[in-house]
């Protein structure tokens, strides 16, 4: 059970957890020890000890150590805690807690693919919600852009389905990415700092103020040393510090104006580049995921290396004592700016890609999250040719899978009349076919046995509303759809679509009036169509060309005087109804 495996990585972590809680609280006890042993070595110095004075040195050095190494000891504890996160995320889609996870994809819902509402595609219990594990805006937006009803060329879904093959043998490997990724801000947006990176700052810094850079703290520091040497005069190091501090002052507006991406990005870069050279520590198999890791790894860590200490030393002028002295010594803010120009130089026109890369990466494990949590899924087969779907034992990714009834289908160009009782699946079958299609076109394995499709354009009207702001009825709003529908088909594209109760909003005379003309509108070689009714008198409609209409039914049965259904889908019309049996339950009749 996949379930199993994430509760063993949970233990594991765990454990893990403990042990370095455990650690930490032993370097809190060794550095307080250490420090009040160091001040009592330098009191005993200062009384004229010389041996307490080595002690005391040995003392500090050894509390240094104590500090970078509980530090980094720090730095796994939380690790461990978002390997925990990460486990806790995978173990929700097997509870039905995935429903509760905060990224739903809500900003991307778009009122022009009514798609995204009747499939759920975004939103509360969505395939967005149920997939994503990106981190950053760019994998968020790459995900998204995945989930959209049109698909893309063949090639661009064969190479995502074998990007994804291969993450789904790597389970430990996608948590400990995700792990290591939630060192990031949730939804890090790296398009400002990108657009400020590669800005043209640099063209400020002169040849001369960087030579000066260098010249002037050689001269202070060998002025200091004539100095203690009684060589020559403290006047001349204070004038030169003066002169350097007096400098920097001069271009202080200049040179902040060029380190400001740098002033709090320094924790995300050390993220970036600790996530790049563990990435780059896997051998892939599959070419496009080895070329990544290798480009991550060997290129962008060791500039993002030097971009983060630079950050880093950056940040260190944040402390005022440090700022004035570094200044004043070494004209720290010009060798900083110097350095970040000969960065952008070098790299800045790299970072978009890089990071493009890994966003690349997110998408690929969140595709990968149906066969980490799915016992029975497959890869789907694209078929070339006109509109066909071909399925056995398909269920929906958004049901429990112990639950989920399973139902085959093979349809090829044709339009299909499905009627069945209020509750029996009309509905949820054709979403599970719209959505399960959804999935293939992004590159994603499917809830099912076996599985292939044809590429074709999805059309919906499934959740219809309304719109007081704009004059707009239940009916109406679904004439519009329909309407759009016909308009695409005279493109004689490959089409998908799914009408749920057709026509719903107006009296019987007209809904089958009305209904029979837009089927046969949208009765084409080129489309595999599919309508759910409760008027029987649409099963009986004859196609108007070579394109087949066949009827098909979900049906329900009576068991100790309750109503129970199948949800399987059967050739012919339906002979039943239940709606005055619900009626009786209700208390209505």
């Amino acid at each position: 059970m996949k379930q199993d495996y994430y509760k063993n990585l949970q233990s594991e972590a765990a454990a893990q957890l403990e042990k370095y809680v455990q650690q930490a609280n032993r370097y809190t006890l060794y550095r307080t020890i250490c420090f009040f042993a160091l001040l009592f070595a330098f009191a005993a110095a200062y009384d004229g000890l010389t041996a307490a004075g080595i002690i005391g040195l040995f003392m500090l050095l050894l509390f240094c150590r104590l500090i970078h190494q509980h530090n980094r000891l720090k730095q796994q504890i939380q690790l461990v805690q978002n390997a925990l996160a990460v486990t806790d995320n995978y173990l929700a889609h097997f509870n039905g807690h995935w429903q509760e996870l905060p990224d739903k994809g809500e900003d991307f819902y778009s009122p022009n693919r009514p798609q995204d509402i009747d499939l759920h595609i975004f939103g509360k219990a969505s395939l967005y919600q149920y997939l994503c594990c990106c981190r950053t805006a760019l994998g968020r937006q790459k995900l998204a852009k995945a989930l959209t009803v049109t698909p893309p060329s063949p090639a661009v879904i064969t190479q995502r389905q074998k990007a994804v093959a291969e993450l789904l043998e790597r389970q430990r490997l996608c948590v400990e990415l995700l792990a290591r990724s939630r060192r990031l801000p949730d939804g890090h947006d790296t398009a400002a700092l990108i657009a400020e990176i590669n800005g043209q700052h640099h063209r400020y810094i002169s040849h001369m103020l960087q030579q000066t850079a260098w010249l002037l703290p050689l001269l202070t520091f060998a002025s200091l040393g004539l100095a203690l040497l009684d060589f020559s005069s403290w006047q001349i190091p204070g004038l030169l510090m003066l002169l350097q501090f007096a400098i920097a002052m001069l271009f202080q507006r200049q040179n902040q104006a060029i380190l400001a991406p740098l002033m709090s990005i320094n924790h995300e870069l050390h993220a970036y580049q600790a996530l790049f050279i563990h990435l780059g520590e896997t051998n892939f198999t599959n070419k496009a995921l080895q070329k990544t890791a290798d480009t991550l790894s060997l290129e962008a860590a060791p500039a993002l290396q030097k971009l983060a200490r630079l950050a880093d030393h950056v940040n260190l002028c944040r402390n005022l004592f440090f700022y004035v002295l570094g200044n004043a010594l070494l004209l720290w803010d010009c060798h900083c700016a110097a350095r970040f120009a000969r960065w952008q130089d070098n790299a800045a026109q790299n970072l978009a890609g890089w990071l493009n890369l890994w966003a690349e990466m997110e998408l690929y494990i969140s595709l990968a999250m149906v066969g980490h949590t799915r016992e029975d899924y497959t890869f789907p087969q694209l078929m070339p040719g006109s509109p066909a779907l071909k399925a056995t034992g398909l269920t929906s990714l958004l049901l429990d899978e112990r639950k989920a009834v399973p139902n085959d289908s093979m349809i090829q160009a044709e339009t299909r009349i499905i009627t069945g009782s209020n509750m029996s699946g009309k509905t949820t079958y054709m979403r599970t076919l719209a959505s399960s299609l959804v999935l293939a076109y992004a590159g994603a394995p499917v809830c099912a046995k076996a599985f292939a499709c044809s590429p074709m354009h999805i059309f919906t009207s499934i959740q219809v509303h309304d719109d007081q702001s704009q004059g707009i009825s239940t009916f109406y709003a679904e004439l519009l759809r329909i309407k759009q529908m016909v308009d695409f088909s005279q493109k004689k594209l490959p089409m998908f679509i799914a009408i749920d109760e057709i026509f719903k909003g107006t009296n019987s005379a007209d809904r089958i009036i009305g209904a029979r003309e837009a089927i046969k509108r949208l009765t084409r070689p080129y489309a595999i169509t599919l309508v759910s009714t409760h008027d029987f008198e649409l099963c009986d409609l004859q196609s108007t060309n070579e394109v087949p209409v066949t009827n098909y039914h979900f049906a329900e049965y009576y068991e100790d005087n309750k109503i129970k259904f199948d949800y399987k889908i059967k050739n012919g019309r339906c002979q039943t109804t239940n709606a005055q049996y619900l009626l009786k339950m209700a208390g209505i009749l």
